[in-house]
């Protein structure tokens, strides 16, 4: 999740500037405030944990601002501490792989580049509960699925819960052709033909869940979640076209991290960033030791999680596939001429390497292809998965 892009109109006056109610009207940072934003949620599984920092930014400006530099450090009541290590601009991984345990309070500090000191409250470690299933469902229409998890703890003390998953999809290349065009010559133009590397026809890609996705079991007798939807998908859409996999992650939360969130995401989802709802500063549990006036936006959050993975392929489900399956990119044939008058040449896409063969241009396998040159050629993409994604099998992949 990118807090700092929900949370840094909480931190601007603007100025607005317009006619009459239907003319547009521009936006203008009058005043602004920087502040730190964090990102920060440890779990129990053993791992090497993330923390990502940042600044708030003004709303004119579209680039989020990295905060480098910083001393980040996690201390539980013990007072063993747990060091991160700047990897890349803003994101601060631990040393060392550790999940949060029970009877613990862990406690955030940062120390940024300019010598400003934060701290979180001591937070412990949530109660876990299981997720009994991940499953689909079509929709009525058949026009696409929906997945949905149930999820029980008996001992009823869980009750907030928030979600996250990661999805991983086959890509088969679309235009693929077992040979690649060469130049031999440009004048004259001569060519020939070498094999294609196979290990560049199928795929994988991983992709991550944005936005906040929260429930919870406060108004029912038993701490259970029942078909919770989780994502819609379209039939049409690519990351079902072959094969799917969907490792949903469940958090616990506690009650303050649950608000915290929720407040978040009804801000985001707000039609008006002027609604008289505005709730302005949002209040987590992290505090400047330097300045009890200073701001700071984010949440520490150490949360139980449990984690359930799905496979699915189209006819898994009697879910209709098309002969055609969608694809990432746009994959529209062109036969590019030898010695146009204007644009590009064959010549020129191959050493760009944008184009890729993909057959003859004779007319007998499809219609001639405009604007005519020899050779039908497709966006480097559609012939080469690797350009999209990755040729090693994932290693909890399964067919």
């Amino acid at each position: 999740m990118k807090v700092k892009k929900i949370y840094y109109i909480l931190f601007l006056i603007i100025g607005i500037y317009f006619n009459s109610c239907i003319e547009p009207f521009d936006f203008k940072t009058i005043t602004f405030e920087s502040a730190l934003v964090v990102e920060a949620t440890i779990s129990n599984e053993v791992k090497h944990q993330e923390i990502r920092l940042s600044r708030t930014f003004k709303l004119e400006e579209r680039e989020s601002l990295e905060e480098s530099g910083a001393d980040v450090n996690i201390v539980d009541n013990l007072q063993n501490t747990y060091t991160f290590s700047e990897t890349s601009a803003g994101k601060y991984v631990s040393n060392q792989a550790f999940g949060a345990i029970d009877d613990r309070a862990y406690q955030l500090k940062i120390v940024t580049d300019q010598g400003k000191s934060y701290s979180s409250k001591l937070t412990k470690l949530t109660n876990s509960s299981q997720i009994d299933k991940v499953y689909v469902e079509k929709t009525e229409d058949e026009n696409g699925i929906n997945i949905f998890v149930d999820s029980y703890n008996p001992n009823g003390n869980s009750r907030y819960y928030r979600f996250e998953y990661e999805e991983t999809y086959k890509i088969i290349a679309s235009k693929w052709a077992y040979q690649d065009l060469v130049v031999l010559s440009k004048d004259p133009p001569v060519f020939d033909f070498v094999p294609r590397d196979e290990n560049k026809r199928i795929c994988y890609n991983t992709i991550y869940s944005k936005g906040i996705l929260q429930t919870e079991t406060n108004n029912f007798v038993d701490d259970r979640i029942t078909k919770f939807h989780i994502k819609y998908i379209s039939k049409d859409d690519y990351l079902i076209a072959h094969r799917y996999s969907m490792l949903l992650k469940q958090y616990v939360q506690s009650l303050d991290a649950y608000t915290f969130y929720k407040t978040l995401n009804d801000l985001s989802g707000s039609e008006s960033l002027f609604s008289e709802n505005q709730p302005g500063f949002i209040s987590g549990n992290l505090y400047s030791d330097d300045n009890p006036n200073e701001k700071v936006i984010g949440f520490f959050e150490v949360s139980s999680v449990v984690t359930k993975r799905i496979f699915f392929s189209p006819s898994d489900i009697n879910l209709w596939n098309p002969s055609v399956p969608a694809y990432p990119v746009s994959c529209d044939l062109i036969a590019p001429e030898l010695k146009p008058k204007y644009g590009k040449s064959l010549f020129d896409y191959l050493e760009s390497g944008s184009l890729k063969y993909y057959l003859k241009n004779d007319g007998i396998s499809i219609p001639l292809v405009p604007p005519g040159g020899p050779y039908i050629m497709v966006p480097s993409e559609c012939a080469d998965c690797t350009i999209i994604g990755t040729n090693i099998v994932p290693e909890f992949w399964i067919e």
